[in-house]
């Protein structure tokens, strides 16, 4: 009898279905990790496209962008690679929320990365689509709608919106997946029938228009951060803003034709059965839920430089082309609007990711990973988050290896990946900073220092990308201990200085960190005082000023981290059946047994289980802890 390495001869390691955001870190993970890795995609010139809003980033996701990249992933280089503008959202607010945001160039973006992926040793790029998905000889079987044949022993499901794509415009459906692409339809079926719970979502974009019938006088104008910084650690030099995106309202005469014609929409007339997206509804579902409100706003953003094509942010619909463009016209600004891309809501196959280990690997049905919108999540850097982690854990299960399960103290990827597989979601996952009970602990500025170093482990961060971040993390610790001991003294020019920023002056002298601890004062106001300040980039000293200011809370949340860290290293026996756990009420029982948390933490955190119930498991652990030990 052949082996599984004789069989698996000439055949891929690692198998990504989709090229989307999720399959492309997936894919660069697993390729650069040692692993033969293949990625099928229905069409190539679609590889990394942007079929809603042309950004990465924003609140929480430019969180996620810096976290792919100080693990090693391609997003966060990317999107500096093309971006045309760039801001940094909740500036006026404290430096937990602080998060980037970047228009992008739709175009450059998905060209860039696919010449990423075909530039990619170890990474084969097909345009073929997956039909067929079924277990075979220890591995995973795949057929092409050619009738090819492929074998891979890990396979990463990242189909977007295309499983099972259907597309609505007010009256008219039909199957398709996204920007009029095909739908994978046969391979939802495959999917469905190796017994993985399917489920039905929805999500919609707005229409584009033709900048040339925009009357931009009528628009407030929103330009880029002057000082613009910058996704990923590794890019190199200034960045330039080079177009600018613009504000305007809806009003009441929008409202009034919505109204009017929302017997006409799939949402309302119970066509749609998918559950859409919470936090970012079609501008008729506002119109409705949000019914005393006189006006929504309307973001007008390029989709890049060599298209006239501007995107309607906020204005997501499917309600017929021809009332699109009355309830447009209603808009200031888009009088005269002409529609290129019509709005539509499309309705796809997602799997319940309580059916998926935090590894991002199917229950089981070992070697089977999915990532981005198949697992029930919204947003290209969700998307792309995950498709990073399932490529690290495909590549090493290939290798042999154990997996990497990313903590939600650690990362907003832990918590995203943990509040999917431990929680679930009802409607569409889009990562919120409130999400993370330790979000001062998980700043964007400090994901460097909290992922890199594992990055490094894994293989995906290169030397010179390590010995820089090794150079940020001394002149950090230098900083701090300068900021310690360096005293200034009273002086008219210091308390003119603290006088004019509301603070008290001084009557003795005073260590620098404590002048940075005042709410009011910062490393900019103290520079004509700071006479012996080192030169460094920028964002250590905006580091070392977080830090000191906020340092009594973040001592705070170290604590409650490592609480959390003693339950998740209590593991639980998998699989397990807690029906047989004496004190644990029933419905805890039947939750668990559905999710088989990997430790008393996940245990935990698994809705409907109470701190009753895991002081029971407690004790339940301990006992047999103790009946293992005298064995």
């Amino acid at each position: 009898m052949e082996t599984i390495a004789e069989y698996f001869a000439g055949e891929p390691d690692v198998a990504v279905i989709g090229a989307g955001h999720a399959g492309i870190e997936a894919a660069l993970a697993a390729a650069r990790l040692g692993c033969k890795t293949a990625v099928f995609t229905i069409h190539l010139d679609w590889v990394g496209n942007l079929p809603c809003n042309p950004s990465i980033g924003g609140t929480a996701k430019g969180h996620l962008v810096r976290e792919i990249d100080a693990l090693g992933g391609e997003m966060g280089r990317a999107a500096d690679a093309t971006m045309i503008q760039s801001r940094m959202l909740n500036r006026g607010k404290g430096p937990a929320v602080h998060s980037l945001r970047a228009q992008i160039d739709r175009r450059a973006y998905a060209g860039y990365m696919k010449h990423r992926l075909e530039q990619q040793e170890n990474l084969e790029l097909r345009q073929a689509e997956v039909i067929g998905l079924s277990r075979e000889k220890g591995g995973w079987k795949l057929v092409t709608r050619l009738g090819a044949a492929f074998y891979a022993k890990a396979v990463v499901i990242a189909t977007g919106t295309f499983l099972g794509g259907r597309v609505y415009v007010g009256e008219v459906d039909y199957e398709s997946g996204p920007d009029g692409m095909f739908p994978a339809t046969a391979l939802a079926k495959a999917i469905k029938a190796l017994g993985l719970p399917l489920r039905r979502f929805k999500t919609g974009t707005p229409a584009r228009v033709n900048r040339n019938s925009i009357d931009f006088s009528h628009l407030e104008r929103q330009q880029g951060d002057g000082e613009i910084i910058p996704f990923s650690y590794d890019t190199a030099g200034p960045l330039q803003n080079r177009a600018d995106c613009y504000i305007t309202w809806t009003n009441a005469e929008t409202k009034a034709v919505i109204l009017a014609n929302l017997h006409r929409s799939p949402l309302y007339g119970g066509k749609i059965e998918g559950v859409g997206p919470r936090y970012c509804p079609s501008i008729e579902d506002k119109v409705v839920r949000f019914a005393d409100k006189e006006r929504h706003q309307v973001f007008i953003e390029p989709c890049g430089l060599e298209t006239e094509e501007m995107y309607l942010q906020g204005m997501s619909s499917s309600l017929p082309e021809e009332v699109q463009l009355r309830f447009y016209r209603t808009i200031p600004g888009l009088e005269q609007v002409q529609i290129m891309r019509p709005a539509y809501a499309i309705e796809y196959d997602t799997v319940d990711p309580t059916a998926l280990l935090p590894t991002l690997e199917c229950k089981g049905l070992p070697g089977l990973y999915g990532a981005g919108q198949f697992n029930g999540s919204s947003g290209y850097e969700e998307a792309a988050a995950q498709g990073l982690v399932a490529g690290i854990n495909a590549a090493r299960r290939v290798k042999g290896l154990a997996p990497v399960v990313l903590e939600r103290s650690g990362s907003y990827i832990g918590t995203l990946i943990d509040d999917l597989v431990t929680k679930g979601c009802s409607d569409p996952y889009r990562m919120l900073t409130s999400r993370s009970e330790y979000r001062l602990v998980l700043r964007q500025d400090n994901a460097d220092e909290r992922l890199m170093p594992l990055g490094r482990e894994l293989g995906l961060i290169g030397q010179e990308q390590y010995e820089r971040f090794l150079a940020r993390k001394t002149w950090k610790a230098e900083e701090l201990a300068r900021a310690e001991k360096t005293v200034l003294p009273p002086s008219e020019a210091l308390n003119d200085i603290l006088v004019s920023k509301g603070t008290a002056p001084l009557s003795s002298g005073a260590r620098l960190s404590e002048l940075l601890k005042r709410p009011q004062v910062d490393y900019e106001a103290l520079a004509p005082v700071d006479q012996a300040r080192p030169s460094l980039p920028k964002e250590i000293f905006s580091r070392v000023e977080t830090q000191l200011k906020y340092q009594g809370y973040i001592k705070r949340q170290k604590a409650a981290i490592a609480e959390s860290r003693r339950l998740e290293q209590k593991p639980l026996p998998v699989p397990m059946e807690f029906g047989t756990v004496r004190g644990l009420r029933l419905e805890a029982a039947e939750k668990l047994n559905r999710i088989q948390p990997l430790s008393l933490g996940q245990a935990s955190r698994i809705s409907g289980v109470t701190p009753a119930d895991v002081a029971v498991l407690m004790i339940w652990l301990e006992k047999h802890k103790k009946e293992g030990e005298a064995g």
